[in-house]
């Protein structure tokens, strides 16, 4: 509800500290902690990877497993449940833009390859939406 509906409708101001209303476009705050989250989560399998694997597993190299498995958890979980383990702590999701349903297994890997090269979540377009976003015709929400 947009601040200016919401004087008509009581004739005071919008609450700033109100929850956000359902469907309505997520903060740059929210995205940011549902990232370091998953971000977290991938360094501890990223880092059991490497023991388990011995690839990568000198102290240097151990990091190099969160991107794979960031890109894995993007598209296994934002593909199939619309969002991921930060997401649903942060309460948003990653919806397609057209319908609002889910983004799918393909656009959820290319949504992950493209926010693990850092560029494409910086260059920042109409509503809000990172070049990852526009690629994957994605849009985080409030849920």
């Amino acid at each position: 509800m947009s601040e200016r509906s919401s004087q008509q409708t009581t004739g005071r101001p919008a609450d700033p500290n109100a929850p956000a209303e359902p469907g309505s476009p997520a903060t740059w705050g929210k995205r940011f902690v549902a990232l370091v989250l998953d971000w977290i989560l991938c360094l501890l399998v990223g880092t059991v990877l490497a023991r388990l694997t011995g690839v990568f597993s000198n102290q240097t190299m151990v990091g190099f497993w969160a991107y794979p498995v960031l890109i894995v958890e993007y598209g296994v979980f934002i593909g199939v449940f619309g969002q991921t383990v930060g997401m649903r702590l942060a309460r948003i999701a990653c919806l397609r833009v057209s319908d609002h349903g889910r983004v799918g297994v393909p656009r959820a890997l290319l949504r992950g390859f493209l926010l693990c090269l850092i560029v494409p979540p910086l260059v920042i377009g109409p509503g809000g939406r990172g070049l990852h976003d526009r690629a994957a015709r994605s849009i985080m929400v409030h849920t």
